[in-house]
């Protein structure tokens, strides 16, 4: 390796790829606050920026991805038109049909997030195990353990689900008064 490689290699990456590797590891929605945490200087308006920049490159490149808004954040996304891709992976809405069971336990997650096994029963008034590996299975909803011994285990919707259902972010979810005047 030459002495310019090795100078190259050993130099931080540009601020704007380490954003991109951020977007890229997933997990939570990417937020301003949360990226400025990760990288020491980084602004609120240099974020948006380099967020701009990325899904301008991305469709000048005709990338299958796009950086999008949910849950206050940013994460990547396919493109609509790509879309059957992640149908032909994990099944089609068609295909994934839910027993009444598995939608009262969705529903409970969903409006209850983060929301542990017992909690759910108890809700429910019945045994909730094999729904819960049913959504975790299908990718509608992820397991979260706990910090402290990593046995508490909590359950919370993923950006599947809101794919899924057509909601930007938790916030689109039906209310009450919602489903009063349906």
């Amino acid at each position: 390796m030459s002495a310019a490689e090795s100078e190259k290699s050993s130099a931080p990456p540009p601020l704007r790829r380490i954003v991109e590797a951020m977007l890229f590891v997933g997990g939570a929605p990417l937020t301003a606050e949360r990226a400025a945490e990760a990288v020491r200087g980084l602004t609120a308006e240099q974020f948006r920026e380099i967020i701009d920049g990325l899904n301008r490159d991305y469709r000048q490149q005709g990338r299958p991805y796009r950086i999008q808004v949910r849950e206050r954040g940013y994460e990547l996304a396919l493109q609509p038109r790509f879309r059957g891709v992640l149908d032909r992976l994990y099944g089609s809405t068609r295909e994934a049909r839910l027993s009444p069971a598995a939608l009262d336990v969705l529903a409970l997650v969903a409006y209850r997030q983060p929301i542990n096994k017992q909690e759910v029963e108890a809700l429910r008034g019945a045994e909730s195990a094999s729904a819960l590996r049913q959504l975790v299975r299908l990718g509608l909803i992820a397991v979260q353990r706990g910090e402290s011994d990593g046995r508490e285990v909590t359950y919370s919707t993923t950006s599947r689900f809101l794919s899924l259902f057509q909601l930007r972010s938790l916030d689109d979810l039906p209310r009450t008064q919602d489903l009063q005047k349906m």
